[in-house]
């Protein structure tokens, strides 16, 4: 599994580190991922999912079930 967010599909982005005289070199913004778990109340158990802060926020107010819907996912597998 790479570093992508299991909900929202999020990785790294290709940008840019520039120096003070200007020089470029290629780097990578990596998406800021966090192991959770989350109770999953239709399958009654806690399920261990790699997301973005963004999705926790999100998660946090959608629900778990809502989200896995949206993004295809079959919670039973995790």
């Amino acid at each position: 599994m790479g570093r992508k967010c299991q909900i929202t599909g999020k990785k790294a982005n290709n940008a840019m580190a520039i120096s003070h005289s200007h020089r470029r070199n290629k780097r990578l913004q990596h998406v800021n991922l966090q192991w959770k778990r989350v109770w999953w109340q239709e399958g009654n158990r806690w399920v261990r999912l790699r997301l973005s802060t963004k999705a926790i926020k999100t998660l946090e107010r959608r629900g778990i079930h809502a989200m896995a819907k949206e993004a295809g996912i079959n919670l039973n597998k995790f």
